[in-house]
């Protein structure tokens, strides 16, 4: 049971300090460039914003869009739930298993942001059918590389006001470091298995009997 505990723990430790940041933020500071608060320089900065979308500040359009995503959220959520518990059954590597822990903790994290903030925090857009399932997202961690408006030749953005680099939060930078992660040590975590020496040898003798 401690080896559930500890990685389970893992999501659970991601989940409290991501709604722990986004209270803070919604309680301590002013919506907008007004609350702003330069952490380095110009560059890094603390903004408070929301976002009724996806990871990153990316948006599903429709009516619609924000209830599929919530009711994603929530399928997704079991589906790694299960995943992490098969993997640390059948004793996986520990590394990638913390990252599967850390996906899990962001895709919860995220989720309750949709789920409750719409009655929590009143957040929820002015037109939305019901404030559940339809909170907006809190983030804060802003990286102000540069924002301006893109050329108008551009397809799709032409024209927008835009930032270089979203606005995101802890539930997002732990997805993003899972997902990273599993990229980089994939020959690690999914080595290729070695061939069958026994068929090896039988093909060759197969091969020398033509």
């Amino acid at each position: 049971m401690n080896k559930y505990l500890k990685y389970f723990g893992i999501a659970l430790l991601v989940i409290l300090i991501d709604q722990a940041v986004k209270m803070l933020v919604h309680f301590e500071m002013d919506f907008g460039s007004p609350g702003q608060i330069p952490i380095f320089g110009d560059w890094f900065k603390l903004h408070y914003t929301t976002n009724p979308g996806m990871a990153f500040g990316m948006e599903l359009g429709s009516d619609y869009g924000k209830l599929l995503l919530t009711s994603f959220r929530l399928v997704a959520m079991v589906g790694i739930g299960y995943y992490l518990y098969y993997i640390i059954d059948k004793k996986q590597p520990a590394l990638y298993i913390v990252c599967i822990a850390m996906i899990l903790g962001g895709a919860i994290g995220n989720l309750v942001d949709s789920v409750f903030y719409g009655v929590w925090l009143n957040n929820a857009p002015y037109n939305a059918s019901t404030p559940w399932f339809h909170g907006q997202v809190v983030d804060m961690f802003y990286f102000d590389i540069w924002e301006g408006y893109l050329p108008e030749w551009l397809p799709v953005w032409g024209g927008s006001y835009t930032a270089l680099w979203p606005i995101f939060n802890v539930a997002d930078a732990a997805i993003f470091i899972g997902v990273a992660m599993i990229l980089v040590f994939q020959s690690r975590f999914f080595p290729e298995k070695p061939a069958d020496s026994t068929q090896s040898v039988r093909e060759e003798v197969d091969q020398l009997s033509e």
